[in-house]
């Protein structure tokens, strides 16, 4: 499938990047940017998730911004974009966008009907937000930064929510990630993995701080849970 485009009620609209599984139909994925923009690593992510039988979308979440983002965390000068996109980014524009692409998604002839998301970095954080906040049947966050300021949010989730946290993330020090295990230890709905060994972004394709290792362990566990959420129930 080529970019599509997602309206808004307000009759705006923006891009998303999409793939479709093998088969041509399956349940609904939506991928979340991290702060780099729908660029290489975000498209092969979606490109993996549908070989595994998932309709993938990867919004365009910067597009109030500056439509098209994409950078890599290779050069100061990228990183230095980044954050500034990251520091001008709307928290509830973005997700009114993520909500709108969640409907879009479940509405697509190749939709087969469940419909969840998985997010990486500021992705991660809007993957928990999403499952407090929407529609969303299983929702997936990769080392979200930020989560402290949301976790009251954590008794609004009622779906199935999974959280891979980095070890050694300077974003998240060990005093936050135990206010974050131990927030989210009370929702059952809510389960949690910590990667000692791995740093933040350790599932970005060919990034800095990428931990084959860790991501292939984190990865297993993303697709074990999305097939028993999103298709097992279709079944």
């Amino acid at each position: 499938m080529p970019d599509v485009s997602i309206p808004l009620p307000d009759g705006a609209s923006f891009s998303a990047y999409s793939a479709l599984p093998p088969s041509g139909t399956g349940p609904a994925l939506i991928v979340i940017q991290e702060i780099f923009g729908v660029n290489a690593n975000m498209r092969k992510t979606c490109d993996i998730f549908a070989a595994q039988g998932y309709v993938t979308l990867c919004p365009d979440l910067f597009w109030r911004q500056e439509p098209g983002v994409q950078l890599t965390d290779q050069t100061p000068e990228e990183w230095e974009r980044a954050f500034a996109f990251y520091k001008g980014f709307d928290v509830d524009a973005g997700l009114q966008d993520l909500r709108a692409t969640l409907a879009f998604a479940r509405h697509l002839p190749a939709c087969s009907g469940k419909a969840g998301v998985v997010g990486y970095c500021l992705g991660g954080k809007l993957a928990f937000l999403m499952a407090a906040r929407s529609d969303s049947d299983a929702s997936v966050g990769y080392y979200g930064v930020g989560l402290e300021t949301y976790l009251t949010e954590g008794d609004a989730i009622t779906k199935p929510l999974l959280l891979h946290i980095a070890g050694l993330d300077s974003y998240v020090p060990p005093p936050i990630r135990a206010e974050i295990l131990g927030a989210t230890a009370k929702n059952a709905q809510i389960s949690a993995y910590v990667y000692d060994e791995a740093d933040h972004a350790f599932a970005r394709w060919n990034g800095q701080n990428y931990n084959k290792e860790a991501a292939e362990r984190a990865q297993s566990r993303t697709l074990a849970f999305l097939d028993t959420h999103l298709k097992e129930q279709e079944a």
